[in-house]
């Protein structure tokens, strides 16, 4: 049975129980504005030594700095999570990111990023946000993702966040 809470720091080496790998059929590029689909089918892997070091790090990170990650569990095994960024962006300093969002594969599709999205939506608000930012991996499956839970393009790309990830799909979703 699936239950969702609250992860702590000292959980970090439970991320890596998470199965991240995908098959990639589309990618997106965003052209003068404009999103643009492009076939790209290849096996996203699961963890390597790289990965795991940023995710890890990323995720310690956030939480040290009152950023908050939400967990989905079977039994004991970890399989979704996402984390809800400290620091406020944008002109306004009303947007708050989801730093990283993750479902296992064989648990993708059953409404436990939707549960995630839900719970990391409601603590930005208690936060005061106004939006999520997102910065979204650009492959397909995410973008959709995002997408159906409301997310659009943003106007008002996060430059720090392009810097670190230009490849990204640069999203915005109004809370």
């Amino acid at each position: 049975m699936l239950f969702f809470r609250e992860l702590k720091i000292d959980e970090v080496q439970k991320l890596t129980e998470i199965d991240r790998s995908e098959t990639i059929d589309f990618i997106y590029q965003i052209n003068n504005g404009n999103i643009q689909e492009i076939n790209a089918p290849h096996e996203c892997p699961n963890w390597n030594d790289e990965i795991t070091k940023g995710i890890q790090e990323r995720f310690v990170y956030e939480l040290k700095n009152t950023g908050l990650a939400i967990g989905a569990f079977d039994g004991e095994l970890l399989v979704g999570f996402g984390v809800l960024a400290h620091k406020f962006r944008g002109k306004q300093k009303d947007q708050l990111q989801i730093a990283l969002m993750f479902v296992s594969r064989k648990y993708r599709r059953q409404g436990i990023g939707t549960r995630i999205m839900n719970e990391l939506s409601n603590e930005a608000r208690r936060r005061g946000a106004k939006y999520l930012y997102i910065s979204s991996t650009e492959t397909r499956s995410a973008v959709y993702f995002y997408k159906s839970h409301g997310s659009q393009l943003t106007d008002e790309v996060d430059e720090e966040l392009f810097n670190e990830e230009p490849n990204d799909i640069h999203m915005i979703k109004e809370l």
